[in-house]
């Protein structure tokens, strides 16, 4: 198995090698024959070099070069906005050497070569990726909470892993120890700390890949900082969101942005309520109240996406369902591109809102939420936000746990540069239809059903004896 990784890793790091020598030679061919002269001769391969660097430094922090487990569109995405960051700051760059400006074209060309063959590229890489090596027979072990919702969740990235087995942990730790031999690896879903934990030192000492999902008390040990007060580590969670400095600065950047995106975006928008005043006569904005930090509230703004006699009572509060009769054709389109927010970016220029942060619930959906998880009310340490972890990473029909936990994991982790991060990727969810999917028809909230395991369990006793390892 050890060499089996290896190998995977070795194609990995040549796929890489590839797009990274393909994107330092085009450069270094658009700045020598086209920008190039005799006075920058010793400078030449500072230049190109910086170019590199950023280029990578770029597509690295998007997971551009995660080949085994990104799925191409995404692998595509992040070399693509890499790629555009990276020739804007070259010709910045190059026009600060030359003391002017200079074309843009040749830079743009450069690009869109880069970008092609990019795309190409990563199909190709993914393509043998699949063909070489297929998905990973794994058994999941789960606690008190019937695993079938994460099941349809891996179900997506069926090209990376196949469930063979699933076990529930009351099977008894001999049982475990026995199965998870078998396989090539192991799926921790939900279960008691401390069973979780013997488990988990078991795979560690024989050497099999484990995969754990978090609680919340993980996502803030995780995260916490680490002292060395005495000889022994020490982490220290420091439990109340952002610091002073990290507020003023991102408020900074909101205003900016904000303002910017607004001028920019203006022409859109203008069409946008147009086409919605036109379509039924109804009206344009659409104001609901939300909820923001220390669950202070607000009136949002959005294009109107429903029909306009929808009734907005607390009592019938809901979220938008798969095939919801009360979205127009309109609001649909708006929906699946993400326009119907482009209003917040008021309520972010306002104040109510960030650029980034966790998604602003209803008062009435968050309260049925915090009833079933108490500690749903963590996302209210920060503002609101327009985009932000849950948005990119999650669904509109994401269920309020793991929302938490991806909410959670961006306040632990809070850097200036994960906001710019998040920003970046944000672009990517315009082209992922799922992001904007509704909930069941016949659900008013993301709350999951109480699902039974006897419905499903028969099949993974049958995948079992074929999936184990000979």
């Amino acid at each position: 198995m050890y060499f089996f990784e290896q190998r995977k890793r070795a194609l990995s790091i040549f796929a890489n090698f590839i797009i990274w020598l393909c994107e330092g030679f085009s450069f270094g061919y658009v700045w020598f024959k086209y920008y190039r002269e005799s006075s920058y001769q010793s400078r030449d391969f500072v230049i190109i070099g910086m170019y590199v660097l950023f280029v990578f430094m770029i597509t690295k922090s998007l997971n551009g070069y995660k080949n085994s487990y990104m799925r191409s569109l995404d692998l595509c995405f992040s070399h693509i906005i890499a790629i555009i960051l990276s020739a804007i700051v070259g010709h910045i760059f190059i026009s600060m050497v030359s003391n002017e400006y200079v074309p843009v074209r040749y830079i743009a060309i450069m690009a869109l070569i880069q970008t092609v063959f990019v795309i190409c590229w990563v199909i190709i890489i993914r393509l043998i990726y699949i063909h070489i090596y297929p998905p990973r027979r794994v058994v999941l072990i789960y606690g008190n909470y019937p695993p079938e919702a994460f099941l349809k969740k891996l179900d997506v990235r069926h090209d990376r892993y196949e469930v063979f087995e699933i076990l529930n942990y009351k099977k008894g730790f001999e049982r475990i120890c026995n199965d998870v031999l078998d396989f090539e690896g192991v799926f921790l879903y939900e279960l008691p700390t401390e069973e979780r934990n013997e488990i988990l030192k078991y795979c560690y000492e024989h050497s099999i890949r484990t995969y754990i999902v978090p609680k919340i008390t993980d996502i803030i040990m995780k995260y916490s900082d680490e002292l060395y007060l005495v000889d022994t580590p020490i982490y220290l969670s420091r439990n109340y969101g952002l610091n002073i400095e990290d507020r003023i600065l991102k408020r900074f950047t909101d205003i900016v942005v904000s303002i910017a995106a607004i001028i920019i975006l203006s022409p859109l928008m203008l069409i946008i309520a147009l086409i919605v005043k036109f379509y039924d006569g109804g009206p344009v904005f659409y104001k609901q109240i939300r909820l923001t930090r220390d669950g202070k509230t607000f009136m949002i703004y959005k294009f109107r996406s429903m029909v306009s006699d929808e009734s907005d009572n607390g009592s019938d509060a809901r979220l938008a369902s798969k095939t919801d009769s009360r979205i127009t054709p309109v609001g649909k389109v708006l929906r699946n591109l993400h326009f119907d927010e482009l209003p917040q970016l008021f309520n972010v220029l306002k104040g109510d809102m960030s650029l980034v942060g966790p998604r602003p619930e209803r008062p009435e959906i968050f309260q049925k939420y915090e009833k079933s998880i108490p500690q749903f009310d963590y996302r209210l340490k920060v503002k609101a936000g327009l985009t932000g972890y849950a948005q990119v990473y999650g669904r509109y029909n994401t269920t309020p746990i793991d929302k938490l936990k991806m909410d959670l994991t961006y306040i632990q982790q809070y850097s200036y540069w994960l906001d710019i991060k998040l920003m970046i990727l944000t672009f990517k969810i315009v082209f992922r239809k799922e992001t904007s999917e509704g909930v069941d028809d016949n659900k008013m909230t993301a709350l999951p059903s109480d699902y039974k395991i006897k419905s499903y369990s028969k099949k993974y006793e049958i995948k079992t004896q074929k999936g184990k390892k000979k």
